[in-house]
């Protein structure tokens, strides 16, 4: 199974505003306030599934929620250094696995060896 880049650019944003069901100018806005940094090409804004999936959320907390912008943002910050931390913790459980294993084989081999 092929896994896809979630950061591909893939979506101009007329095609984002219709998925979201916003305005294009909504969209700028986003991207003025710093919420969401689509690339470019050229002048064209090119969003990726992970800028849509943020867009999705961010609508969410405002519309759903009644956030603003300024909460918006403080969620956003704590979710991705939530996320740092997932894959630092992760990081750190592979190395935990790692030590372990090598440990444990260390230990089997010594047993099998003195006997």
């Amino acid at each position: 199974m092929v896994k896809r880049d979630k950061k591909q650019p893939l979506y101009m944003i007329s095609v984002v505003s219709k998925m979201l069901g916003v305005h294009p100018q909504t969209l700028r806005m986003y991207e003025r306030d710093g919420l969401v940094t689509p690339q470019r090409a050229r002048r064209l804004r090119l969003y990726s599934e992970e800028d849509v999936e943020k867009l999705h959320l961010i609508l969410e907390l405002t519309r759903e929620m009644g956030v603003n912008k300024a909460g918006v943002e403080i969620i956003l910050r704590m979710r991705h250094r939530l996320e740092f931390l997932q894959q630092e913790m992760e990081e750190m459980m592979q190395h935990l696995e790692n030590n372990l294993r090598r440990d444990f084989e260390r230990k089997i081999r010594k047993i099998f060896v003195e006997d």
